[in-house]
């Protein structure tokens, strides 16, 4: 498998402080950085992302280079399209980083208003498209002046930009997952064929090898005849020589919430996503479990959380990804270490190989999976990217392609009970 070009652009490391002589002349000017900071990143062609910068007040302080505030994804033609002349009034595609004081909104009813300290521009150059790590920007400097009671004070901005190499692989199933697929690697305008798929709407029997799941720790005759009842609707992938490297089943049905037609968060369904087990022939071994429900609200929106499970038998799990999306225009389902760490507390998974992710240091992890996961009463040929450096066999593939069939169902799944 051939993967396909693409950078990653990391902004971090970052911090704020009142410059030099003024640091001492001014207690209005402190006070006034000492308000909540927050800075505004642009980029030409991609949303624009917002993150906070800490207030630095030592003078020999340097913030951590290893914390990552932002990220670009950019293809060859992204870094081609940014390199190439724009309008006369921005004939140079840049980097631009606004920094404000105080937030948006209002405070018990009062209005607030931001200040704006300053802005960092980066020229888009020749060495964005150099195919190795390049350290595009490190250090500290000055933002711009800002006026205050007691005079003028000077803001300093330290920040890293770093822009690294980051290849992946491009799958893309060629219909609906209810119709047994076929999965192809896209190179440019080539499709590989990769994967097959086997969807099966049967109830699980014991002489599937994944019944096990089902009727292999019943404490009682009522909870084995239970899990029998349960519909066994599961999708098997296959390489290209038939044999299965990955499937997927429900493990807990979707069943609506009393007097409504949708799946609560209070008891949302669930998929087991399962790899062959190298040791045991015929056998499955957990990997991951993937759960969806609704919230309705003004806009509803689909939720979709994603475990890793422990191969041990202490069945730990470790909190990957937790997605909202918009019901009714679907949205983007991602695994990204960093993301991840700047949206809420989840741990700091670290892939290695064959599906094991490790808590490593956040350096080793990143962008692992993203793909797109359409509205209720749409369909789509959906597309898959995989970092390549989390992907050393077709089987390392393999389950990312089951991960992503159970996407495209979480919608309208989680609306209405199919599986009653």
């Amino acid at each position: 498998m051939d993967p396909q070009a693409f950078i990653k652009l990391s902004i971090g490391s970052f911090g704020l402080r009142i410059s030099g002589s003024a640091l001492n002349s001014s207690k209005a000017g402190i006070h006034a950085f000492s308000s909540p900071c927050s800075c505004e990143i642009r980029l030409r062609g991609f949303p624009v992302q917002t993150t906070s910068i800490p207030l630095v007040s030592s003078p020999e302080a340097t913030p951590d280079i290893h914390n990552i505030a932002s990220s670009f994804y950019l293809e060859d033609s992204d870094v081609k399209a940014l390199q190439t002349p724009g309008c006369f009034y921005n004939p140079h595609a840049c980097l631009e980083i606004t920094v404000f004081t105080g937030r948006k909104g209002s405070h018990c009813g009062v209005g607030v208003k931001r200040q704006q300290i300053g802005t960092f521009k980066l020229e888009v150059g020749p060495e964005w498209g150099q195919g190795k790590p390049v350290i595009l920007f490190n250090g500290w400097i000055g933002i711009g002046k800002n006026k205050h009671e007691s005079g003028k004070l000077g803001a300093e901005l330290h920040l890293r930009v770093q822009r690294d190499p980051d290849p992946r692989y491009v799958f893309q199933f060629e219909d609906v997952t209810m119709l047994s697929p076929q999965i192809v690697q896209l190179q440019g305008s080539i499709k590989q064929p990769i994967f097959s798929c086997e969807f099966s709407r049967d109830r699980v029997s014991k002489v599937d090898p994944l019944g096990t799941y089902w009727t292999g720790s019943a404490e009682s005759s009522d909870i084995e005849m239970e899990r029998r009842e349960r519909k066994g609707w599961k999708v098997k992938i296959h390489d290209l020589s038939g044999s299965a490297v990955a499937a997927t089943f429900i493990t807990t049905p979707f069943v609506p919430s009393t007097g409504c037609d949708w799946v609560a968060m209070s008891n949302p369904g669930a998929w087991l996503i399962v790899r062959p087990d190298v040791c045991r022939p015929e056998s499955w071994m957990p990997w991951g479990k993937l759960e969806a429900w609704r919230e309705c609200g003004i806009r509803d929106t689909i939720c979709c959380r994603f475990h890793l499970l422990s191969e041990s038998q202490d069945g730990a799990e470790v909190l990957m990804s937790e997605i909202f999306i918009s019901a009714e225009k679907g949205g983007e389902f991602f695994i990204d270490t960093d993301r991840q760490l700047r949206q809420g507390p989840t741990p700091v998974p670290s892939p290695q190989s064959s599906g094991d992710f490790s808590a490593l240091s956040p350096i080793a992890g990143g962008f692992i999976m993203s793909c797109r996961v359409q509205g209720e009463g749409k369909s789509s040929k959906p597309l898959v990217q995989l970092a390549m450096r989390h992907v050393t066999c077709v089987e390392d593939a393999a389950i990312f392609m089951d991960l992503q069939q159970r996407l495209t169902s979480a919608s309208r799944r989680a609306s209405l009970s199919e599986e009653r």
